[in-house]
């Protein structure tokens, strides 16, 4: 459902009232169907298994109740909705686990609104990975990977202070991010030898040490051991050009250093398109790229296109990470 203030029912509005124009596959939204009504049909579903049928005609939707629902004002964030709102991602985590649902799309939610609840997780991300954890398990470190213009950009540090970035910065959380990466890229993206890059942390990756020497006491001697171990990563590349030669075909995924070094262009090149999806889990995760858009949504005039891209690579990843596994 995302945030019901936010852009999360005008998109899903727009993305379900365009689904045979764009050749979307059946999905349902875990929502109040009074989100959806008065604009579009609405079918209120039992099971997942009763949403191909109903797809064709209506939106799809699995009910949960809005205690607040007459005091939502669309473009106003309030914590009323805040309970609703976790519930919506416990239960799509929960259809996801046991296979009821192929995976999750999450439309975006407001983390404030959420804090003001006792939400005690940094984000979306975090939070799905807690509820995927098995007993006794040792907890889930997902990554975060950035689909969009023809990039696929994975991120070894994500919301850190630029100044703090060498704080988490380090060789095992480099190999993590990388193994998480390569493993992806076989299961879910169907991709059989994936060709990975690293970015360098400074200008022109360091040149040789002469503009930092974190490439060479860091970056580096990581990718050294993973070619050992048999994944194909190139040492530290100059980041204003290793996009350039991923978009030319040279790499499957680049793994950035810091996140506006990823984002950037993956947003310059698809600003409305981008994808948000989270590699390492059991389950399958995407997000439009965008946050709750309070105004747009205030104004009606958000734009369906993240969530369209979303909906369709969730379908993808779904799909390869079934034939992967037979």
């Amino acid at each position: 459902m995302g945030d019901p203030a936010g852009c999360g029912p005008q998109i899903t509005r727009q993305t379900w009232q365009a689904r045979d124009k764009l050749g979307l596959d059946p999905f349902f939204v875990i929502a109040d169907p009074r989100l959806y009504e008065d604009e579009i049909p609405v079918a209120k579903i039992r099971t997942p298994a009763d949403a191909s049928e109903a797809f064709k005609r209506a939106l799809p939707v699995l009910p949960l109740h809005l205690d607040a629902f007459d005091q939502l004002v669309v473009g106003t964030p309030s914590q009323a909705f805040g309970r609703a709102i976790i519930e919506s991602i416990e239960t799509a985590a929960a259809l996801s686990r046991t296979g009821a649902a192929g995976g999750i799309v999450t439309n975006p939610i407001s983390k404030a609104v959420l804090y003001e609840t006792g939400f005690s997780f940094p984000g979306h991300t975090e939070f799905i990975a807690s509820l995927c954890l098995q007993p006794n398990a040792p907890p889930l470190h997902p990554v975060m990977m950035l689909v969009g213009g023809g990039l696929r950009v994975a991120l070894a540090t994500i919301h850190v202070p630029l100044m703090q970035v060498l704080d988490h910065l380090n060789p095992n959380t480099l190999e993590h991010v990388a193994r998480t990466t390569h493993a992806a890229l076989i299961v879910d993206f169907g991709i059989r030898a994936p060709r990975l890059a690293f970015t360098g942390l400074n200008p022109h990756a360091g040149e040789d040490g002469s503009i930092g020497t974190e490439e060479r006491d860091i970056i580096n001697p990581v990718a050294q051991k993973l070619r050992d171990a048999g994944v194909d990563i190139s040492n530290a590349r100059a980041a204003d050009t290793v996009f350039h030669e991923a978009l030319n075909g040279q790499f499957d995924a680049v793994i950035a250093m810091t996140h506006d070094q990823g984002l950037i262009p993956v947003k310059t090149l698809d600003m409305w398109g981008g994808v948000n999806t989270t590699l390492g889990l059991p389950i399958i995760r995407t997000s439009p790229d965008h946050g709750t858009a309070y105004d747009a949504a205030a104004a009606g005039v958000c734009r369906a296109d993240s969530l369209v891209a979303a909906l369709r690579l969730a379908n993808e990843l779904s799909y390869n990470r079934a034939n992967t596994h037979g």
